[in-house]
């Protein structure tokens, strides 16, 4: 007895055939002034981190004032909590897409079209922010990329692109 066939959008020549989902030869408006909407958002992106940073921060310390500073040991998973946080709801919620990101007109959908989890949108957000750390000059990987997409982008699997 045999089940139903696989379709090919299931089996690993399926996925291969999803290789080029963005396509920069056959859909090169989705690439046009990536990098630069990428930059300006992410400025856009670390005032509003920093802004919940602050509020989180205030709320630990109050916190940690009622618990005879128990609390305060949260201190340094706030900025790292903070960050994720923001990136898990925001790309891996239902616009796809930081604040920052949505303002510049930008979506980041994964490499074969789907919608990018909020695991993988931290996981995403974490890679960056050692790249951004260890070995910034890695960001420079995009304009060598004709996908316009940076290392952590190709190790999350997703893509930057504009929104359609």
């Amino acid at each position: 007895m045999t089940g139903p066939r696989p379709s090919s959008a299931q089996t690993p020549a399926g996925l291969a055939a999803q290789r080029h989902a963005y396509d920069p030869a056959t859909q090169p408006q989705l690439f046009d002034a990536v990098i630069r909407k990428r930059s300006v958002a992410f400025i856009i992106d670390a005032i509003i981190i920093a802004l919940l940073w602050v509020v989180a921060v205030v709320a630990v310390s109050v916190l940690g004032v009622l618990t005879l500073g128990l609390a305060w040991l949260l201190f340094g998973l706030v900025f790292p909590l903070v960050g994720l946080g923001y990136n898990a709801v925001t790309i891996g919620g239902q616009h796809s897409s930081t604040i920052g990101q949505r303002m510049m007109g930008l979506t980041v959908p994964m490499w074969f079209g789907g919608k990018v989890s909020p695991l993988i949108a931290a996981f995403h957000a974490l890679l960056f922010w050692f790249s951004l750390v260890i070995f910034f000059p890695i960001l420079l990987w995009a304009f060598f990329d004709p996908r316009k997409r940076c290392l952590h982008d190709i190790l999350a699997g997703v893509v930057v692109i504009n929104r359609q």
